[in-house]
């Protein structure tokens, strides 16, 4: 994994930490990390979970350390509450 694509990871999950800190930090750090456990390709969270969390928001190391502990968070949002075949009411996202 190159430093420029780390940075990159870090990056996007101090920003998804951000968005998500106006919930307060315990909701944030599942939120985050739900966020992560679902739209992130397994080779970027498994670069993310081997990296020594440099530069990371306390939400989103939080949440990084949450996942690698092999914990999954239930669906924090409609976002990422996806719907069963034949439902309506959550993410169209997939």
């Amino acid at each position: 994994m190159s430093e420029g694509t780390i940075v990159k990871l870090r990056r996007m999950a101090n920003q998804i930490a951000l968005n998500y800190a106006a919930i307060g930090a315990d909701s944030a750090v599942l939120a985050t990390a739900d966020h992560i456990k679902k739209f992130w390709d397994p080779r970027m969270k498994s670069s993310i979970f081997a990296d020594n969390r440099t530069d990371l928001s306390p939400i989103a190391t939080a949440a990084i350390d949450l996942l690698a502990a092999g914990v999954t968070p239930a669906p924090q949002s409609g976002g990422t509450e996806f719907n069963k075949v034949n439902e309506v009411g959550h993410s169209d996202a997939g």
